[in-house]
């Protein structure tokens, strides 16, 4: 009981943040840091695709090391692909599975279980959201429907701060604009 109370209240502390914040960054960082605490997890990464190179880029993570963060491109295509077509996907051992990317990398940084689940918005797949254990962990369908809402809080949270930032740029190009005609007048 006392875990669904930890997820329960680590929700609603992320849903506020993320409902006043207007920059994503923020938003993904609140993300991060409350699923690493809510599940007492060695870390967590938010990653969006970068729809041109098929690559996961970093948005944000917390209690992983700059040098395994660092550690080389993750391939969209390659890095446990299955959660982007299929849903969330759990690793019980890194070190005994093929759809790890970077093995050694996880082994030195600690890593013995993942949890990937895709962040969808509007239908379409904009990045996935990774819970890191220190040891072994069987995942429970509490946890990844847990970290499978938060994801897509913050999925849609994202979409709608760069809605907005989107929305404020253009409103501050007709200023612009105005001002400029009101000077030539």
């Amino acid at each position: 009981m006392k875990k669904q109370l930890i997820s329960y209240e680590t929700m609603i502390r992320i849903t506020k943040g993320i409902s006043h914040s207007r920059d994503p960054e923020e938003v993904v960082l609140l993300t991060v840091d409350g699923i690493k605490t809510a599940l007492d997890a060695k870390g967590c990464a938010l990653f969006l695709i970068n729809r041109k190179t098929h690559e996961l880029e970093i948005a944000a993570s917390f209690g992983l090391s700059d040098e395994y963060i660092n550690k080389g491109p993750l391939s969209a295509l390659k890095s446990i692909t299955q959660s982007a077509e299929d849903g969330p996907v759990a690793i019980h051992d890194v070190g005994d599975d093929p759809r790890i990317q970077y093995p050694e990398e996880a082994r030195k940084e600690g890593i013995a279980s993942i949890l990937s689940v895709p962040i969808i918005t509007r239908t379409k797949l904009t990045g996935v959201l990774r819970v890191y254990t220190s040891e072994t962990w069987e995942f429970t369908l509490e946890d990844v429907n847990f970290v499978q809402a938060l994801a897509q809080i913050a999925g849609m949270a994202i979409e709608m701060t760069r809605l907005y930032q989107g929305q404020k740029e253009a409103i501050d190009i007709l200023k612009r604009m105005r001002d400029a005609q009101k000077k030539e007048s």
